[in-house]
C-alpha cells in the first residue's frame, strides 16, 4: 500500500524526535562522567590516615634521635669528668714525688748544717777570724739556699714546749717558776718544709 504524502512527512518527524532524544541521552550520559571526575581525583589522593601514620612515624623517629642525642651528651660529659679527675689526681701525684723527693735531698742536707752550727759554736772562742768567715760564709748560702725551697728553723729555746714541734729528750728542774714547761736547751735543730715538720727540735725541757 503506496503510503500517503501526509503519512510520510509523519514517520519522518517521528524519526527526527527520535534522532533527537538519541542526542539528548548521549548528553546526559557525558555530563555524568564529568560530574564524576572529581570522585576519582579524589580517590587518587592519599588518605588522610596514611599522613597520620607518616607524621606519627616521623615524631617516634625524632624522639629517637633526642634520646640518642642526650645520651651522647651524658656520656661525654661523663667522660670528661672522669678525665679532668684523671687529670688532677696525676698532677697531684706528680706534685707529691717531685715534693717527696725535694724533701729526702734536704733532709739528707740537715746533718751539714748540724756540723756548721757545731763549728761556729767551737770558733766562738777561736782567735782564727778566717776560720770563723769562712764556715759562717757557708752556713749562711747553704741556708739562704734551703730557705727558697721552703725549709724554715723551728724555734725552739725559751719556747714553750710544744709536742707538734718538740721533742723531749731530757728534763732538768728550774728554780723560776715561769721557766717551768719552757724549753731549756736545744740538742738538735727542728725544721720544717712546706710548713710540714721535716724534723722535730730535740730538747731539754725545764720542769
Amino acid at each position: 500500500m503506496k503510503q500517503t504524502k501526509k503519512e510520510l512527512e509523519k514517520e519522518k518527524l517521528k524519526a527526527e524526535a527520535a534522532q533527537e532524544a538519541s542526542g539528548e541521552k548521549d548528553v546526559k550520559e557525558g555530563n555524568g562522567s564529568a560530574e564524576e571526575m572529581p570522585e576519582t581525583e579524589t580517590a587518587g589522593a592519599e588518605p588522610e590516615d596514611s599522613l597520620e601514620k607518616r607524621n606519627q612515624e616521623l615524631e617516634a623517629a625524632n624522639r629517637d634521635l633526642t634520646e640518642k642525642l642526650a645520651r651522647e651528651k651524658d656520656d661525654y660529659i661523663r667522660l670528661m669528668a672522669e678525665f679532668e679527675t684523671f687529670r688532677r689526681r696525676t698532677a697531684e701525684e706528680k706534685l707529691e714525688l717531685v715534693n717527696s723527693a725535694a724533701s729526702e735531698t734536704i733532709k739528707g742536707l740537715l746533718p751539714v748544717l748540724d756540723d756548721c752550727e757545731r763549728a761556729m759554736e767551737l770558733l766562738e772562742k777561736s782567735s782564727d777570724e778566717a776560720a770563723k768567715e769562712g764556715t759562717g760564709l757557708i752556713y749562711t748560702k747553704l741556708m739562704q739556699y734551703l730557705k727558697k725551697k721552703g725549709l724554715e728553723k723551728i724555734e725552739a729555746r725559751g719556747q714553750k714546749f710544744d709536742t707538734d714541734f718538740h721533742e723531749a729528750v731530757a728534763q732538768v728542774p728550774v728554780p723560776e717558776e715561769d721557766k717551768k714547761g719552757l724549753v731549756f736547751d736545744v740538742i738538735e735543730t727542728g725544721y720544717t718544709l712546706g710548713g710540714k715538720i721535716l724534723r722535730y727540735a730535740k730538747v731539754v725541757v725545764g720542769v
